[in-house]
């Protein structure tokens, strides 16, 4: 098993874990900043984060969803990703960064191949109305 800094194994932890709303809640910052590969503005908040990661998780977390390259600075990470959604293949990386008190104030998502984007945006605004809000 990998070792990671103490900011990115609490985040592996949650996402290897259940994705328990209540442990994302508490690796994020109240003011942080979710950056969508589908929406053009920076969203803000704990509450709207939560939503789109958790939306995230039900849609893009699926068994063949893997973290192929890491790098960890401490206060700041980059993790490429692939998964399979409607027989597409999706490429991506999400970058996170940390405050000092390790929790996560900026996360951004950024997804290929174009085809790709246009699946995750469907299945994302499906999720997220079911979820009654953030926009997709």
């Amino acid at each position: 098993m990998a070792e990671y800094s103490a900011n990115l194994q609490r985040w592996m932890d949650y996402f290897h874990g259940d994705h328990d709303p209540a442990a994302l809640s508490a690796i994020l910052h109240e003011d942080v900043v979710f950056h969508s590969p589908i929406v053009h503005t920076p969203q803000r908040g704990k509450k709207v984060t939560m939503m789109y990661l958790g939306a995230a998780g039900k849609t893009l977390g699926g068994d063949s969803f893997r973290y192929l390259r890491i790098f960890d600075c401490g206060d700041k990470a980059v993790l490429e990703f692939e998964t399979e959604m409607e027989g597409v293949h999706v490429n991506g990386i999400d970058m996170i960064e940390w405050d000092g008190d390790g929790l996560i104030t900026d996360f951004k998502v950024m997804v290929r191949p174009l085809k790709a984007i246009q699946t995750v945006h469907g299945s994302m605004k499906a999720m997220l109305e079911t979820m009654g809000g953030a926009k997709g």
